[in-house]
């Protein structure tokens, strides 16, 4: 049989396995699931257990699911949720539970760092913001709030990475510490320019750089697995991209000026712009989008932290809904959400606002409000501030023709077409909106011989539905205006 290609997709609340073949048709697809853990108010973390073990049952239901064997693989591609960091042992087993991305722990430290006058440093070297959004104010609470955290890395006894370089050094018998140029970007320690460590700003952070893994490109044999019980030994670990700049890359923007929103727990815009570093003046973000052998792309970005978590929010803790895609159904009983506004800052403001004090609010309530609203409402906020991140995008680098979406709430035809209006751009969707997974598979599988060239994606890359505009002016001026209204409450 043809070989197969195996993408590991580690996302924020599961991690889905997906089985393409030799023409990037997905032939097997699982998920596993796994806890949150909330040690206390804006702090989230995972355990690596938790993880380790939905990689393994993932892996083991799409092949057994679907009759693949796992002698037919050919290559391991990982896609992963960015900037949850990782301090593990020469084993690869966690010295503390994992920090993710979410988590708000570190930001009196990025107050501290501001005050400091170090924030333009750190814009121009890095293209971020100092918020605790990124890995490397993590990694110092661990090495200052970890027993012994410090000794052991200095010794050579434990390391950092992102889920990447964990997942990767765990697949490959922890023989390889190694992370790519996308994920890189993300800590805050990486030169934008050089791809490469940079000795100030690990030096600012007090991080070793002894400690960090290899920065490689996204399209690479970094390994091969072994001594795992769910794959067999000698597979080639040969593709990593962050999730959003996998995706990117699985939705075909390879030229200046493509752009796509991924709705996944959080929300995230990317603009590929080319072999250029476009610094934005109005608080997006500047990263690697992709890292093909010494060819660098890179892209602007917008990341809003909370997207379909808002609809989890609904499901678990409000109880308004039993499962996520209840929301479009309970909010179609209505014809509009009643001016009532939801500004979905339960984890802080991401771009373009910044602001990691904020607060979710839910606004506008009188007696005649039912739940029909409220779901409306959510689902509007989630829309809304992608508005605010696409604003931002077209004064930094001019107006898209459209947007490619993908991720689970892009299923959601409600929210398409609302973001559609709002945004005043066509939205399009793919068939395949598994765009992460299918990008990682993509770059395994080029590294391997698998799939010849990038434009292998391009080819299978197939729209389902466009979603064009179809409010009027007044109508989009008045949601936008409550919109702003209730996020400066927030």
């Amino acid at each position: 049989m043809s070989k197969l290609v195996l993408a590991i997709d580690q996302g924020t609340t599961g991690t889905t396995v997906l089985a393409v073949d030799p023409t990037l048709k997905v032939v097997g697809k699982a998920t596993a699931e796994f806890r949150q853990i909330f040690p206390q108010s804006g702090w989230v973390e995972h355990d690596g257990a938790d993880i380790w073990e939905s990689v393994e049952k993932a892996t083991a239901a799409c092949l057994s699911e679907n009759n693949l064997k796992a002698e037919d693989i050919g290559a391991i591609g990982i896609t992963n949720q960015r900037e949850t960091t990782c301090l593990f042992d020469n084993e690869g087993k966690q010295l503390h539970n994992f920090i993710v991305w979410q988590c708000r722990r570190t930001a009196d430290f990025c107050t501290t760092l501001k005050e400091a006058g170090h924030e333009e440093l750190f814009q121009r070297k890095t293209g971020l913001v100092l918020d605790p959004y990124f890995s490397g104010t993590k990694m110092r609470w661990l090495l200052d709030h970890v027993d012994g955290a410090r000794g052991k890395v200095e010794n050579g006894d434990a390391r950092f990475g992102t889920i990447d370089s964990w997942l990767t050094y765990r697949l490959t018998g922890n023989q390889v510490h190694v992370t790519d140029a996308t994920n890189a970007s993300r800590t805050l320690l990486m030169d934008l320019e050089t791809c490469a460590w940079d000795d100030e700003l690990c030096g600012i952070l007090e991080v070793p750089q002894s400690a960090l893994p290899e920065i490689r490109s996204c399209s690479e044999i970094y390994g091969t697995t072994k001594g795992l019980g769910f794959l067999p030994d000698g597979i080639p670990v040969a593709g990593i991209a962050g999730d959003q700049q996998a995706a990117l890359f699985g939705q075909a923007c390879f030229e200046r000026g493509e752009a796509k929103c991924t709705y996944g727990t959080g929300c995230f815009l990317l603009m590929n712009t080319g072999n250029e570093i476009v610094y934005s003046q109005n608080g997006l973000l500047t990263t690697v989008g992709i890292k093909l052998g010494d060819e660098i792309h890179y892209a602007l970005e917008g990341a809003a932290f909370i997207g379909g978590a808002a609809v989890q929010w609904l499901r678990d803790g409000v109880k308004m809904i039993e499962s996520a895609p209840d929301i479009e159904a309970l909010a179609e009983t209505v014809d509009s959400s009643g001016d009532v506004s939801f500004v979905p800052a339960l984890a802080g403001l991401g771009a373009p606002h910044w602001r990691p004090e904020a607060r979710g609010i839910l606004a506008g309530l009188t007696r005649d409000t039912h739940q029909g609203h409220i779901a409306r409402a959510v689902l509007e906020g989630i829309a809304l501030q992608n508005r605010d991140i696409l604003e931002a995008m077209r004064q930094d680098a001019g107006e898209l023709s459209n947007l490619k979406v993908d991720g689970g709430a892009s299923a959601n035809n409600l929210l398409m077409q609302y973001q559609a209006d709002v945004l005043n751009v066509a939205c399009v969707r793919p068939e395949v909106v598994e765009t992460t997974a299918l990008g990682a598979a993509a770059l395994a599988g080029m590294a391997v011989g698998v799939f010849a060239h990038q434009d292998e994606v391009r080819k299978v890359w197939r729209e389902d539905k466009t979603f064009n505009p179809q409010m009027n002016d007044e109508d989009r001026k008045r949601h936008i205006d409550k919109w702003q209204n209730a996020v400066q409450r927030a």
